[in-house]
């Protein structure tokens, strides 16, 4: 009994297993029916074109700079001490005459107050000259003393007076080493980190810190001495004038942003660089919020020349392999045609075209794939013209007033 519905069971999941079969080999036939049926022939390929643009372009060029202070000034003391104080904060803006550092004081303070004592002594020996000439002068008139006594006081006096002299001006020096204790700030900058700790002993080859005029902040660059020729006329009548601020620069900060202010040329070193062949230029810009930092990197930019009635073209219109150039120009018929180019300088997303274009013709900016497949199928099509649908390329926003 249990034999005959065990049998009974794996007969229906035998016709259950087969029923569903049937209905999967049926959607399949259903969908391989489907992608049978033929698709629709596709019309010509539609791509994105742009006018060949005329205009008189600026041309740029940038260099790798440094940024460096005007002036960095390495804090040193005038006198040997032990430091008792710092008087500012590493890193912080200071001000001309600020007090940035103490010194022990004692030594120098028991210093002044003995060459006080020297001035008294050398005073109080002047003055005993000076009674001793008063008193023989008369004696000596009278023939009532020697003249040589006289003489001998009278160079007695002159003397006197010049230890006053050396008194005093070991009394001065004394002060100056005293007021030496104190270290105050040469100029108006941002100070470094204190290289001297408290209770370190310094003296007149310790650098104790830096600090550095930052606005303005200069930036420093080199260019090549074949640039420097192409401009030597120019760079001599500037050095000639003494004027600054007939060179405008822009300066791009390390993370690509522009620098928000502009900046003037207003230094030529002397020489080329016998090492590099190269020579250095400084620019000026003012910093006032201390963005700009000695020791930085960024690039200067500089309008070097103007290009009259330049063509230009996108970028991405500008197909290049191995070294050559080629647009896809698109004929009033609607037509693709292949064009071989010469390329100029690029200016911002455009690049100049030197030879291959004419001024209102049009070139292929997107849809370029598109055009190199259908020139692959039909390669008899590449000589007159592979047809395709052009629709008008619009250049983005932020594109289209860039330099």
């Amino acid at each position: 009994m249990l034999w005959q519905q065990s049998v009974s069971r794996r007969s229906r999941l035998l016709r259950r297993t087969a029923f569903l079969s049937v209905i999967l080999l049926s959607l399949l036939v259903m969908i391989g029916c489907e992608k049978k049926e033929e698709k629709p022939q596709a019309g010509p390929p539609e791509v994105l074109v742009s006018d060949v643009v005329q205009q008189n372009v600026p041309i740029f060029q940038e260099w790798v700079s440094q940024l460096n202070g005007p002036v960095n000034a390495d804090i040193t003391p005038k006198v040997q001490g032990y430091l008792l104080q710092q008087n500012y904060v590493n890193g912080y803006f200071v001000k001309k005459n600020q007090l940035l550092f103490e010194l022990d004081p004692r030594q120098y303070q028991a210093a002044l107050e003995q060459a006080q004592a020297q001035v008294e002594v050398a005073l109080a020996g002047l003055s005993e000259a000076d009674n001793n000439v008063a008193r023989d002068t008369p004696l000596a008139a009278q023939n009532a003393i020697p003249q040589k006594q006289l003489d001998t006081d009278i160079s007695a006096q002159a003397a006197r007076k010049a230890q006053v002299e050396a008194a005093k001006a070991n009394l001065d020096n004394a002060k100056l080493n005293l007021a030496w204790t104190k270290v105050y700030s040469p100029i108006d900058g941002i100070a470094g980190d204190a290289k001297s700790q408290i209770g370190d002993l310094v003296g007149a080859t310790t650098k104790m810190a830096t600090i550095s005029q930052v606005n303005p902040i200069w930036a420093q660059f080199n260019i090549s001495e074949s640039t420097y020729l192409g401009s030597a006329s120019k760079i001599t009548e500037f050095i000639r004038s003494g004027k600054r601020g007939n060179v405008a620069v822009r300066y791009i900060q390390a993370d690509g942003e522009d620098y928000p202010h502009g900046g003037q040329i207003i230094q030529v070193n002397r020489q080329v660089a016998t090492g590099t062949g190269t020579i250095q230029l400084t620019a000026e810009f003012p910093n006032p919020d201390a963005i700009l930092r000695p020791g930085g990197f960024g690039r200067v930019r500089i309008q070097t020349s103007n290009n009259p009635n330049a063509l230009l073209v996108p970028q991405a219109a500008v197909i290049e392999i191995q070294s050559l150039y080629q647009l896809i120009v698109v004929t009033p018929e609607n037509k693709a045609v292949f064009r071989p180019v010469k390329v100029g300088d690029r200016v911002g997303t455009n690049w100049i075209i030197t030879d291959g274009l004419k001024p209102g013709e049009r070139v292929v900016v997107e849809g370029i794939l598109k055009i190199q497949q259908a020139a692959a199928a039909a390669p008899q099509l590449v000589k007159e013209g592979i047809p395709v649908s052009p629709k008008p390329y619009a250049a983005p926003a932020s594109a289209a007033g860039s330099n």
